[in-house]
């Protein structure tokens, strides 16, 4: 009884470490955006030629499935912990690259790492949170968030005081911050014992096939959100630096505002969830977001931050849902499933990314994002099609 009262326990200390980590890793993984508008113009490359960055980034995440299996029966603790040191020196190299071809080597190195994070460190949440499920994946989202707010400021105070070619300099944080996570997490188990030996014998592909149904629910529901959300953190800095005439440091505190309003929307959407309901939930985002969208790109001034405000709130709100949604159902793999649904949303998150690029290019960007809002209408009926456990 001792046991299992532990097991259904929030555990709110290891939660927000595995969160901290989240953030540690994704603020430099979300260099790439802020520094875009000044690569593009380094380079002299187009928008569409700069997306393919993102497809480049996301390409390792087809390799999802097979680091799942592998997390299910290794100490993959180790992925969370090493994974910040590789991507903070990836990442930070990329304003001393000579080249568009070394951006993309960086980049692709970076996307290895955060595949090999990313998929086993939600079923760690999981199994910190006990019942509060949703709970637990509104603290690791947060994070992820906050990092996407931090971020572009961190890099942009870099390029003012380093310049671009002195970005290298923010590497040992990265190496430290792996350090501490060694120092803080080395004795906390995700897939040690985590399935039983009939579960061990189940090919991946059986219990794939199982879930086939749910997966495709999830993948129309991401695939027309798509292109809304991540045309905006993809291109949000170039369409004010670039077609408004903004400063950089205008385009990117934008960028930051609206990261810090999706980080209010995780926290708030995961714990609504498990109150509430997924499915119910997810129905409402789906609903207000696109409206929220529609507003932002029709005004202008400081009426726009607003809705770019509300935009960011609502936009990024599925994400501890999805993730709570996929983890609920997870009954077997746990870490194997995740990494199927991390493959789903980051080749669709790329996919869009490269649309919006090419629709930036023929349209502009202004176009592209209210095409979009009409898009993610398209997400409503599978969210009418999600069933609750």
């Amino acid at each position: 009884m001792k046991e299992k009262s532990a097991s259904e326990k929030f555990q709110s200390g290891n939660v927000l470490l595995v969160a901290g980590s989240h953030m540690l890793h994704d603020i430099y993984s979300s260099f790439l955006a802020p520094l875009r508008p000044l690569l593009i113009e380094k380079f002299g490359i187009t928008l569409a030629l700069a997306s393919v960055w993102d497809l480049i980034m996301r390409l390792p995440w087809f390799l999802n499935p097979f680091i799942g299996i592998i997390a299910e029966r290794t100490a993959a603790r180790y992925f969370i912990i090493v994974a910040p040191a590789i991507t903070a020196i990836a990442m930070s190299l990329l304003g001393v690259a000579p080249s568009f071809a070394i951006v993309c080597i960086l980049l692709f190195t970076m996307g290895i790492s955060s595949a090999v994070f990313h998929v086993p460190a939600p079923t760690m949440v999981k199994r910190l949170s006990g019942k509060r499920t949703g709970l637990g994946m509104s603290f690791y989202m947060f994070g992820g968030e906050l990092a996407r707010t931090a971020g572009p400021l961190i890099i942009t105070a870099s390029v003012s005081y380093w310049g671009l070619e002195g970005t290298w300099k923010l590497i040992p944080f990265g190496l430290v911050a792996s350090f501490v996570l060694f120092l803080k997490l080395r004795n906390i188990k995700i897939s040690d014992g985590l399935i039983t030996q009939k579960q061990a014998k189940r090919s991946p592909f059986s219990t794939l096939k199982k879930y086939l149904p749910f997966f495709s629910i999830l993948i129309g529901y991401t695939l027309f959100r798509a292109i809304m959300k991540s045309g905006l953190t993809a291109f949000l800095p170039t369409f004010y630096y670039s077609e408004k005439g903004e400063s950089l440091w205008f385009a990117n505190s934008a960028l930051a505002a609206f990261q810090l309003a999706g980080a209010v929307g995780t926290i708030l959407a995961g714990s609504i969830s498990d109150k509430l309901g997924r499915k119910r939930t997810l129905l409402i985002i789906s609903i207000i977001s696109p409206v929220m969208m529609f507003f932002f790109v029709n005004s202008s001034g400081w009426l726009s931050f607003v809705f770019l405000v509300l935009v960011g709130l609502f936009v990024f709100a599925p994400g501890p849902v999805l993730i709570a949604l996929v983890q609920d159902r997870s009954k077997e793999m746990p870490v194997f499933m995740n990494s199927i649904y991390m493959t789903v949303s980051f080749i669709t998150a790329a996919a869009a990314v490269f649309f919006s690029g090419v629709m930036g290019d023929w349209l502009g960007l202004e176009r592209t994002y209210l095409i979009s809002s009409f898009l993610a209408l398209g997400a409503i009926p599978f969210a009418l099609l999600l069933k609750e456990n």
